[in-house]
């Protein structure tokens, strides 16, 4: 027995399991929050990452998030220049989706630091709604922001298809909160220690196995999206969430796969 190997495989775990700790999502009724600035940009609390959700059966933080190459954003619009519309449908599935994760204060849980929030449009839209009214303004400032009031009502109680979430900002203005409050949005976790950034070939070899799953098993990734916990049901209809998903990306049509290298001139 390998006991090294073995211990670095429980480091691995147990490391998965404190970033998703350090994720916070609402429950079903209301909760209040308290929206904080974010260390690694004081200015702008809203980090806007991008995910492929369900490639090869996994989710992936695509570099383009940080203006890097990435392998398969380069995929889908080569596929939208085949000039076959079959293809072009296609390419849609590729693109990365769009979400938001903002550090925040739960109250009644403050000893639990700060985690970060991940939503989708609507919310962000309605969130930057309320920043941009002046008798709102900064509702992150230490002194002088805001609470939020957050409800989640399940799909089987919206009388809708999906989920809502439904924010109300307090119009009181309040400090954060004591000195503990305050040194645990001082030490913060970094949004990019959480969400890691593969590698262009990472995500290229992952994307030649989802499009030719015969070329190799697909591993199991139980581990893998534990990370990316967020779930679809947790917010509204619009919103894309990193997990695993029904609606991930198909795999490519058959002539697709075979010229694989040749969309990569390779």
């Amino acid at each position: 027995m390998d006991i090294n190997a073995l211990k670095q495989r429980l480091g691995e775990i147990s490391g998965k399991n404190k970033k998703n700790n350090n994720l916070w999502k609402p429950n079903e009724g209301k909760q209040i929050i308290r929206l904080v600035p974010c260390k690694d940009n004081p200015d702008n609390p809203f980090n806007e990452l991008r995910f492929h959700y369900g490639l090869n059966g996994k989710n992936w933080l695509s570099p383009a998030t940080y203006g890097r190459p990435d392998p398969v954003l380069e995929f889908a619009n080569k596929l939208k220049q085949t000039g076959n519309s079959d293809d072009y449908n296609l390419a849609k599935d590729f693109f990365p989706k769009m979400r938001i994760y903002a550090p925040v204060i739960v109250r009644g849980e403050e000893g639990e630091g700060v985690r970060y929030w991940g939503f989708g449009k609507k919310v962000y839209q309605e969130l930057l709604g309320f920043i941009s009214d002046e008798d709102y303004g900064d509702i992150t400032d230490m002194k002088e922001g805001n609470d939020i009031t957050v409800e989640y009502i399940p799909k089987e109680q919206s009388g809708k298809n999906f989920p809502e979430t439904v924010i109300r900002v307090k119009p009181k203005k309040t400090v954060v909160g004591d000195s503990d409050v305050v040194d645990a949005i001082k030490n913060q976790p970094s949004i990019k220690d959480i969400f890691d950034e593969k590698s262009y070939d990472e995500l290229k070899d992952a994307l030649e196995s989802h499009i030719n799953p015969e070329a190799g098993e697909v591993e199991d990734t139980d581990d893998e999206v534990v990370v990316v916990e967020q779930k679809v049901t947790e917010t509204s209809k619009d919103d894309d969430a990193p997990a695993v998903s029904s609606k991930a990306p198909k795999a490519a049509s058959s002539n697709v796969g075979t010229d694989f290298d040749k969309l990569f001139d390779v």
